[in-house]
Parts: C-alpha cells; structure tokens; sequence
C-alpha cells in the first residue's frame, strides 16, 4: 500500500484548521500521517493542535510564508508520497482513496476538482500538460495545493517551493514537476476551497507579481514562441480580476497589456506560417 504524508501549513488559522485536520484523518484512506506545521501563529493555533494529541504531528517554525512551510513538511515525511492540504480548505471523505491508484511509473502529479462556493471546477486535460500550464488553460489544473499529491521523491526533485514568489509558489511547483513528469486527475471535485472575502484587491497585485516572477523564471528554459500567448492570456486574467475588483487603473493597465500581448502572439503565428 502507497503510504501518504499529509502536510498542512497553518499561519493564524486557528477557525479552520480543526475542519482541515479532520479531513484528512478521516479520509476512507487513511495517510500514514498528518504534519501540520505551524508558521509562527499568534492565535489559538497552539489551543487546536493540542487537542489532537498524537494523532498529528507538529512542527513549528517563526513565520516564513507557505513555501517554507511546506518544504519544512517535505523534509519532514516519512509518506512514500505527499498531499498538501491548506488550513483554511477541506478535503472530501475519498480524496486520496480516489488519487492513490492513478500513479504509475510516468505519473509525477495526481490532482483534482474543486468545489469553489456554488461552483464546481474540473479538471479535463491529461499527461504531458507543462505547455498548457505555460498558457494558462483553464481545463489543466484548478486552484490550490490542496488538489495536489506528489511522491516525496518528485517533489524532492523539483526542489521544493520556491519562497520567493509569493501567491504563485504553487503554480511554479506544478510546472516544473509537469516538465519531468507526466500528470493525471480526478475529474470529481474532492476539495473545498474556501476563498476569502476580504483584500481581493491584495490578492490580485500579490498575483501579478508572482506570476510575473515565475514567467520570467520558467521562460528562462521554455519555448519562448509561447511567450506571446502565456502573456496574453495573463493579462487577460488579470484585468477580468482587477474589473471585477473594481481596479479600474490596473484593469485598463492589464487590459493594454493584453491587446499588445495578443498582437504580438497573432504578429509571430502570421510570421511562422509565411515561412513554413
């Protein structure tokens, strides 16, 4: 039997992290652990974890952001393979009952669908995905960490999460494990993420500095004929986000920078096709 080493970063969660913990204990199957690590809280974190006894293990550390966490939980597994879980998401009962048997000797990556409020997202594509990744497809993966298994060995390999790109760690993790391995899913939603209403606007300046950052960093060895259309549809993300926000200076920002993108990627599409 595959054993599973579950990791949950917590950093003042306290309100949710007892629903993410029971979670994972109770999933029909059971991980041989389940490693909360404690970025530095100053709520009633130390409260919720005691009640646990030795269910769980803890690790604590002063506050370094999810990526640290999670590579302290890496370090730290005895599991064959590792499933994240955030502390503020909960998993459904068969989540890695579900995942488990779909990794095979190609397969770096299982993930899942996730119910986002009264929506549903799944994911549709399989196997060789780094390029799709790399434009953004919406039917690759959704959402966060908690969708993702890796064996620690592969996680291992891509080298962690990279601390320096904040509110876009995990997308870069995933891209560089579907550059060496293949991915598979569940096309079930067996996640619960729960979004929070408050800093949106934050959260979108957070996700464009992060995602710029890994862009530049994977275009550093990805086909740079991508470029154009990775960026495009960033920025089309991105200024749909900030409309919504109601940021209208870095909407109309994004959205320039968008149509410039996009007449660049259809510029090099007309180039490449005169010259075949």
């Amino acid at each position: 039997m595959k054993s599973v080493s579950v990791i949950i970063p917590s950093y003042n969660y306290a309100r949710y992290l007892g629903e993410a913990i029971d979670s994972a204990l109770g999933q029909t199957l059971p991980p041989l652990e389940v490693i909360v690590v404690d970025d530095g809280s100053t709520d009633d974190t130390p409260h919720v974890l005691a009640t646990y006894g030795d269910r769980i293990h803890v690790l604590r550390q002063k506050n370094a952001g999810v990526a640290v966490a999670r590579n302290s939980g890496i370090a730290a597994a005895r599991g064959e393979y590792i499933a994240f879980l955030d502390a503020d998401d909960v998993w459904l009962p068969r989540k890695l009952e579900l995942q488990m048997p779909l990794f095979t000797d190609s397969v770096g990556l299982v993930h899942c669908g996730l119910e986002f409020g009264t929506a549903i997202q799944l994911p549709r594509i399989d196997g060789d995905v780094a390029n799709a990744l790399l434009l953004l497809e919406p039917d690759v993966i959704h959402g966060p960490g908690s969708t993702v298994v890796v064996p620690k060995r592969v996680a291992e390999e891509a080298g962690g999460f990279d601390a320096s790109l904040p509110a876009s760690e995990d997308w870069d993790f995933i891209y560089r494990v579907a550059t060496r391995h293949r991915v598979a899913h569940v096309p079930e939603p067996l996640v619960r993420y729960r979004k929070h209403g408050s800093g949106r606007h934050d959260d979108i300046v957070r996700m464009e500095r992060g995602m710029l950052l890994a862009f530049e960093k994977a275009f550093a060895s990805a086909n740079p004929a991508l470029r154009p259309r990775a960026y495009a549809r960033l920025y089309r993300i991105l200024a749909a986000s900030y409309l919504e926000s109601g940021g209208v200076v870095n909407f109309a920002r994004t959205a320039i920078k968008y149509l410039l993108s996009r007449l660049r990627a259809t510029t090099g599409s007309r180039g490449a096709a005169k010259h075949r």
